[in-house]
């Protein structure tokens, strides 16, 4: 017999499995962060030169290489503080929704994200950051709100604007030190992966995609 009817969702807000599968996100994504501080550490430690080593250089094709590697990467401690909370607390609420959901959706923010930075952005910059992902994040929780009608996604999606509105200006040009081309592309890109990836409605048609793993017994 199924533990899970056909078009349930075992997450939904409010169930233990909920709760359960926000705690298990929030760990691995302070796991995460402890990471990017090692990369850190080391490149500044041994003056391994990462940034302009593995950052995106725009329209050059000796700095495409940045679109996979430039996330990990940051141009100080205070640059990779300011993107460690909202990374913490954006990816938190997209990985509970599936381990699955989350890694295809993180990987198609960093190909739009990036490959847009590298067709928009100045030849002569180098950027790096998890600052696209982070916008891509919460495109993809703006996104599910609208598309999965998920209410929960929706207070999120508003906790984190109230937390970090002021941010958002950051998809518009008024800083040349900051790529607004990561995080313009970085939110279609979340949004785009939402879509791609949404959980149907059930009667709706279509198959209802769940990370959940059926079991009969």
């Amino acid at each position: 017999m199924s533990l899970l009817s056909e078009g349930s969702d075992p997450y939904r807000f409010g169930t233990e499995a909920f709760y359960a599968a926000i705690g298990r996100s929030f760990v691995a994504m302070c796991a995460v962060v402890p990471f990017l501080f090692l990369i850190e550490a080391v490149d500044q430690g041994l003056a391994f030169g990462l940034d302009p080593a593995a950052g995106i250089i725009p329209q050059r094709l000796d700095g495409l290489d940045g679109v996979f590697f430039s996330p990990f990467l940051h141009h100080g401690f205070d640059h990779l503080y300011s993107n460690s909370i909202p990374l913490i607390l954006l990816g938190t609420f997209v990985l509970a929704a599936g381990v699955r959901r989350f890694l295809w959706s993180t990987l198609i923010i960093i190909l739009i994200s990036g490959l847009g930075t590298w067709f928009t952005g100045s030849p002569n910059s180098i950027v790096v950051g998890a600052s696209g992902v982070i916008f891509g994040y919460f495109g993809i929780l703006l996104t599910r709100g609208i598309v999965e009608r998920s209410w929960w996604n929706f207070a999120v999606v508003l906790l984190v604007g109230l937390l970090y509105g002021w941010q958002l200006v950051g998809i518009l040009p008024t800083d040349e030190r900051i790529s607004w081309q990561s995080h313009l592309f970085g939110l279609l890109g979340g949004a785009v992966a939402a879509i791609v990836f949404r959980r149907r409605q059930p009667g709706l048609g279509g198959s209802h995609y769940s990370d959940s793993t059926r079991i009969f017994g």
